[in-house]
C-alpha cells in the first residue's frame, strides 16, 4: 500500500507541475471528439458483446448445466477483452502520433520553444495526457467485462490482470506514437510508422514465432534433449510475452487450470519439472522498459528542437 501511495503522490505531482497535461486535457475534453470516441468505443464493445453472447448461447447444446454457463461467461469475457485490445491498439497511438508533429504542422512548436519547459517535460506531458484518456476508456469498459460475472467462470483477479495488460499495451503504443511524432516531420508519416510498429507487436510477433518454429523443424526426437527443450520454452515464452493477446490467453489458461498468477510447474519430456513464470509478469516488465526506451528516444529528438 505504501508503494501504491507513493506512486500516486508522484503522479499527482507530475500532473500539477506539468502545464502541458492540463492544456492537452482541457483541449481534448472541451471538444466533441473525446465524447464521440468514448461513445463509439462503448457502442462497439456492447454490440460485439451481444453478438458473442448470442453466438455462444445458440451453439451451446445445453445451457442448463453450471459448467456450460461458466463457459459462456469465460467466452463472453475473452471476446470483450479481445475487441477492447484491438480498439486500444488503434486508439492509443492516435492521440500521440500527432502530438509533436502536429505542433510543427500548425506552426505552434516555436511557441513551446519560448517556454521554460525542458524537452522531457514536454514529451511527458503529451504522453500523460493521452494515457489518462486511455485509462478512462479502460475504466469505462469494466462494466461490460463484469457482465461475465453473472454467468460465472471469471474471477476478480482476471479482471485486474486484464486491466494491467491493456494498460501496459496502451502505454507502450502511446510512447511509440510520441517517438515517431518527434521523429517525423508530418503527422501522416508518424501515424503510419506508429501503426506499423503497433501491428508488429499485435500480429507480427505471433506470425514470426510460427514461422521460426516451422523453419526450425523441431521434431519429437529433439524433445529428448533437455537443454534444447528448455531453450525452446524460454525463447518461445519470451517472444510470446511481447504479444498482448498471447500473454492474456496464456495467463488466463494458467489461472483457470493451475490456479496461479505467478510461478507454475511445467513437466519436460524427460519427466523433470521446470519452474516458469506467468507471462503477464515479463510482459509488463518488458513493456514498461520499452516505454522508457521510446520515451528517452523521443526526448532526445525533441531536445534538438527545444534546446
Amino acid at each position: 500500500m505504501q508503494v501504491i501511495s507513493r506512486l500516486w503522490r508522484g503522479l499527482v505531482r507530475l500532473l500539477i507541475r506539468n502545464p502541458v497535461v492540463f492544456k492537452e486535457l482541457r483541449g481534448r475534453m472541451r471538444g466533441a471528439r473525446a465524447f464521440t470516441v468514448l461513445t463509439v468505443y462503448l457502442v462497439l464493445l456492447g454490440v460485439f458483446a451481444v453478438l458473442i453472447y448470442v453466438t455462444v448461447t445458440e451453439s451451446s447444446t445445453s445451457v442448463s448445466g453450471q459448467a456450460e454457463v461458466g463457459e459462456i461467461g469465460r467466452t463472453l469475457f475473452g471476446g470483450v477483452v479481445a475487441i477492447e485490445m484491438l480498439l486500444v491498439a488503434f486508439i492509443a497511438p492516435a492521440f500521440t502520433a500527432g502530438a509533436i508533429s502536429g505542433e510543427r504542422e500548425h506552426q505552434t512548436f516555436e511557441l513551446l520553444r519560448t517556454t521554460l519547459l525542458p524537452a522531457h517535460s514536454l514529451v511527458l506531458g503529451k504522453l500523460l495526457s493521452s494515457m489518462l484518456y486511455v485509462v478512462l476508456l479502460l475504466l469505462a469498459a469494466i462494466p461490460l467485462q463484469s457482465i461475465a460475472f453473472f454467468f460465472g467462470g471469471v474471477t476478480e483477479i482476471e479482471l485486474i490482470l486484464t486491466f494491467v495488460v491493456l494498460a501496459a499495451t496502451a502505454l507502450l503504443f502511446s510512447a511509440i506514437g510520441a517517438y515517431f511524432s518527434a521523429r517525423a516531420r508530418r503527422t501522416l508519416s508518424a501515424s503510419l510508422l506508429t501503426y506499423a510498429t503497433a501491428m508488429f507487436f499485435m500480429f507480427g510477433i505471433p506470425i514470426l514465432v510460427g514461422v521460426v518454429m516451422l523453419l526450425a523443424d523441431f521434431s519429437p526426437d529433439d524433445a529428448g534433449n533437455t537443454s534444447t527443450e528448455i531453450g525452446l520454452l524460454y525463447g518461445t515464452g519470451a517472444a510470446l510475452s511481447l504479444n498482448p493477446a498471447a500473454t492474456a490467453i496464456i495467463t488466463q489458461y494458467l489461472l483457470v487450470n493451475q490456479r496461479t498468477t505467478g510461478l507454475f510447474s511445467y513437466t519436460l519430456t524427460s519427466g523433470d519439472d521446470l519452474t516458469l513464470i506467468s507471462p503477464w509478469i515479463p510482459f509488463t516488465a518488458m513493456y514498461v522498459l520499452l516505454t522508457l526506451v521510446f520515451f528517452i528516444l523521443a526526448v532526445r529528438r525533441v531536445r534538438q528542437y527545444v534546446e
